[in-house]
């Protein structure tokens, strides 16, 4: 069965994620960003959620973090704990 491993910043409002987003492509550090903004406990360690089966996570966030590409950040990305921005950073 496929895994991955991902890190999140989760943030309440769009703009915030939106923010976020624009500060990491102008080459701030996705895990410093995450440690800095993130209201998920996982913040804490740069926002690294670990490895993770399909199923693990919800909906809109599998649907992204098994799909995607690997390395790349995505989001906003609506659930029902707020917005998220998820980098991909292993699939096997």
């Amino acid at each position: 069965m496929t895994t991955a491993r991902a890190r999140h910043i989760l943030v309440p409002t769009k703009k915030d994620c939106l923010d976020l987003l624009e500060r990491i492509n102008k080459g701030e550090d996705f895990g410093i960003v995450a440690e800095q903004h993130s209201k998920c406990p996982s913040g804490k360690k740069g926002g690294d959620l670990g490895e993770f089966k399909p199923g693990m996570m919800v909906k809109e966030f599998d649907t992204v973090v098994f799909s995607g590409n690997i390395g790349e950040v995505y989001g906003p990305i609506q659930t029902q704990f707020g917005y998220h921005l998820i980098e991909i950073i292993s699939r096997s």
